[in-house]
């Protein structure tokens, strides 16, 4: 469904994206993901044709963007960070605006605003100025106008940011109703965002692609040998000294909540029984023992720190 091929993209001499591909199939909801300056929203641009990339192409549905820039406009849906909305204007004419924009007219405009206003559920809201909307309702009115005339490829550029936690669940509910329908792109920076929704992980950094997978597969692949979490009553310098001196465990170091240890160490599933009897047979309480699994944003922040350094 879309494809990108070799994309570089300079901003004068400066590099902002360089030899990028990727392929993104239909019906799948993809992240898309990096830190700032990464270049996601120069490549946000070239995929939605407002920018042409200085080399390389993209095709989406088989159509060649720089030849056929219109085609392919029409076939996505695009809901930017900064949802452009005209605040003195009802629900119902924002969107009569925007399918005439995207060149409906008469039954089949009227058609699709019932459509896209049963299905972001603005039903109530219609009648409603945009300026009395929260933030929340203006999202899904944002959603609507990326919706309406029911292209096949929605691009979704940091569609929870500022909301509330109710109001993101609403949004991410909308966004995994759209799977197998339409295929997705979704720009983020809040990960768990990302291992909630997205089937697949595309990472971006310093113009470049980084890694591409499931989230799992991702996980997996960086992940060497066992990583288990510890909460241990006892001295922590000694704690951390007699755990580094077994057999198997490659480090010991602070967990991200206070007071935990984390042991990595070689995948053996002997090891964990013995931790747990060094500790105890020390004197020491064991509150608490888990797997420490790598994270979505383990792997994220491995991953760009690993090129930052390269």
């Amino acid at each position: 469904m879309i494809i990108a091929e070799d994309l570089t993209k300079y901003y004068g001499l400066k590099p902002a994206v360089q030899n990028v591909s990727f392929r993104i199939e239909k019906g799948e909801i993809v992240g898309f993901l990096g830190p700032n300056g990464a270049g996601k929203t120069t490549i946000l641009r070239i995929l939605t044709c407002f920018l042409q990339p200085t080399t390389g192409r993209i095709l989406v549905d088989g159509l060649n963007g720089q030849t056929h820039s219109l085609e392919v406009r029409r076939k996505i849906g695009f809901l930017p960070e900064t949802v452009p909305l005209y605040d003195e204007l009802t629900v119902n004419q924002f969107l009569a605006f925007s399918g005439t924009v995207k060149g409906l007219t008469g039954q089949s405009l009227h058609g699709e605003i019932d459509r896209v206003v049963s299905d972001c559920s603005l039903s109530e809201h219609k009648t409603r100025r945009i300026r009395h909307l929260s933030k929340g309702l203006k999202q899904r009115v944002g959603l609507a106008q990326a919706l309406i005339s029911n292209p096949p490829i929605v691009i979704l550029d940091e569609p929870t940011t500022g909301l509330d936690p109710a109001q993101i669940v609403e949004v991410r509910k909308l966004i995994k109703d759209l799977a197998g329908q339409r295929t997705v792109l979704l720009s983020t920076h809040i990960l768990p965002e990302v291992s909630q929704v997205c089937e697949r992980v595309i990472i971006v950094n310093q113009g470049r692609v980084v890694a591409e997978d499931t989230p799992g597969r991702l996980t997996g692949r960086l992940q060497k040998g066992l990583r288990t979490i510890l909460l241990v009553d006892g001295p922590p310098a000694e704690v951390r000294s007699k755990l580094e001196s077994l057999p198997g465990v490659t480090r010991v170091l602070p967990a991200h909540r206070g007071g935990e240890i984390l042991v990595e160490s070689a995948a053996d599933d002997g090891l964990r029984p013995l931790i747990a009897k060094t500790v105890v047979e020390s004197g020491w309480g064991l509150k608490e023992m888990r797997a420490g699994d790598l994270s979505l944003e383990d792997v994220f922040v491995q991953l760009v720190t690993e090129e930052g350094k390269d």
